[in-house]
């Protein structure tokens, strides 16, 4: 096994743990599906995942992921434009 190999597969790994995580969090009722926490474990979980199965060259599993990176992006860019702005106070 090369360090690349050990490297993607390690990636591959955190991904993995990291979307298993927010899915047990949220089932669990430690956090919201709308929360930031969730939406960014499933979209760096996914990363990790387009990685290691473009290496392994499993095209429909990277696609799902790449799917649902995008999914988590929008959601996180709809959060941030939901949000109010706030105004700096001037001294």
């Amino acid at each position: 096994m090369t360090t690349t190999d050990i490297v993607v597969e390690t990636v591959g790994w955190i991904g993995s743990v990291l979307v298993v995580t927010a899915y047990f969090l949220n089932m669990s009722g430690k956090i919201d599906a709308q929360s930031t926490l969730y939406k960014w474990l499933n979209i760096i979980g996914s990363a990790g995942l387009i990685i290691l199965t473009l290496y392994h060259k499993a095209i429909p599993s990277a696609v799902v992921n790449i799917i649902w990176t995008v999914i988590g992006i929008a959601a996180l860019i709809r959060t941030a434009r939901k949000q109010p702005k706030v105004e700096s106070k001037q001294l």
